[in-house]
């Protein structure tokens, strides 16, 4: 394991001049500001690590710093024993450096900005999620509908890497953007295809969004196709970043976090306000048939037959993928015109304030869950998400690893049922290796138990 002692660099374009209150607040070791920064810094020069564990990066780098230093043309970051992968000869990798300035810029907007404003209003929640794109530079104006998002696993096996990335090259062609949650896999995949579509249609402005958030970042870092970083406060806002951004949503196999994605939009397009939802494509290789059969069958049992008009399973196929994205995206830039609504940002869609409100996984909010299918479906939906983004927090985020470690697992109780379907999807996940696995080699050590 190779570090660099020392070095220096500028933020780049996004934020080069802070005020004494905030380069203090961003400095202190014992502020927890200049603790979020540290550990979101950290992730970004682990770009391209495979290590997707949380607390062994930190335990890795424990004597990793990042500082601020005023001077008269701007700040400077001070750099104490990073990883070497993100330096060339001892100079940061360019992207890198951009990605910390984004990092920078998100904290410091958030945190002067957004966080100072005391509201539980889902209007004021929207518009927080709003001005933090804005501020990034990612809404813009005049620009018809192209943005697709991504999601899926980050540790998959290398056919459906190769199958992603085959599918964002069919985008490229068709001049679509990317968004993801910016990290390896399934993320990476439709950004790198995508690449290669618009550089052979010369399209050289090309968009390859991630979106991340401090909970998660350490287990998925940006990849090097990423040219656009934002990091939101908290999951709820990432999440509701993707639906207000995205024109099309695609669904590639991946684990439980993957599941929790699925079942947030699946919640939003349930709801009775929502006239015009997201269409939305699962899509995977030939040989990840029984994953969606699976899947397909697991959002049955738990919102009914009819859930299945929500979203389309396309196996196998790159260009039919592509086709059908494209044609989607038609679809939704004729409704916005129609409706008068903004190509660049989904006012339109109603989020109710339960997927808006941080969901801290302690082991009170999990054991209170409500998994009773007589909730009204898009209700139900909500309280499903609740439960697999607990699960992702035992599995990868520190927070939820320390919860584990000192309380055992977490409880789920409820609807026998719905706990069996669950049960069953996650015991085949184990078995397809989507579930990080714990101590002991090969053994997966559950952060939850299921009682009903």
């Amino acid at each position: 394991m190779k570090k660099i002692p020392y070095t220096t660099v500028r933020p780049i374009r996004s934020l080069n001049l802070l005020s004494q209150e905030e380069i203090i607040k961003l400095s202190s070791p014992s502020a927890e500001l200049h603790q979020l920064f540290r550990e979101c810094a950290l992730a970004i020069l682990n770009t391209d690590s495979h290590e997707d564990d949380a607390e062994e990066i930190q335990q890795l780098y424990a004597d990793f710093d990042i500082r601020l230093k005023s001077q008269p043309r701007g700040v400077m970051l001070e750099i104490f024993n990073a990883p070497a992968q993100s330096f060339v000869d001892g100079t940061l990798i360019r992207g890198i450096q951009e990605h910390l300035s984004s990092v920078l810029r998100d904290i410091v907007y958030t945190d002067f900005k957004i966080l100072a404003e005391e509201t539980n209003s889902s209007a004021k929640i929207t518009d927080k999620v709003f001005r933090i794109l804005r501020n990034a530079n990612m809404v813009r104006p005049n620009v018809s509908p192209n943005l697709v998002v991504c999601w899926g696993g980050h540790s998959i096996p290398r056919e459906e890497y190769d199958y992603a990335k085959h599918v964002g090259y069919e985008f490229g062609l068709r001049g679509l953007d990317i968004i993801t949650g910016c990290g390896i896999g399934a993320m990476k995949g439709p950004m790198k295809g995508a690449a290669v579509g618009h550089a052979k249609q010369q399209i050289t402005h090309g968009r390859y969004i991630g979106i991340s958030e401090p909970g998660i970042i350490a287990s998925e870092s940006p990849n090097a196709i990423v040219n656009e970083l934002v990091i939101m406060p908290d999951i709820e806002k990432r999440l509701e970043a993707f639906v207000r951004l995205g024109h099309v949503i695609v669904v590639f196999p991946g684990g439980v976090g993957t599941v929790e994605e699925i079942f947030y939009l699946l919640s939003i397009l349930l709801h009775p306000e929502n006239k015009y939802g997201i269409p939305l494509i699962f899509a995977g290789p030939e040989s990840c048939r029984d994953y969606f059969d699976t899947l397909d069958a697991f959002l049955k049992q738990c919102l009914g037959e009819d859930i299945s008009q929500l979203y389309e399973i396309v196996i196998g196929e790159p260009e039919t993928v592509g086709y059908k994205v494209k044609q989607a995206i038609a679809e939704v830039h004729d409704n916005r015109r129609e409706t008068e609504e903004a190509y660049y940002y989904n006012w339109q869609l109603h989020i109710d304030p339960m997927l808006q409100q941080p969901f801290i996984p302690t082991h009170e909010n999990m054991a209170a869950l409500n998994l009773d299918p007589s909730l009204p479906k898009h209700l139900l939906a909500s309280q499903i998400r609740s439960a697999f983004s607990g699960i992702v927090a035992g599995n990868v985020k520190s927070f939820g690893i320390k919860e584990v470690a000192k309380h055992g697992p977490y409880l789920l109780k409820g609807d026998p049922s719905i706990m069996r379907a669950i049960d069953n999807l996650l015991h085949i996940f184990v078995k397809q290796q989507r579930m990080k696995l714990g101590q002991g080699e090969g053994v997966y050590q559950p952060c939850y138990k299921l009682v009903g």
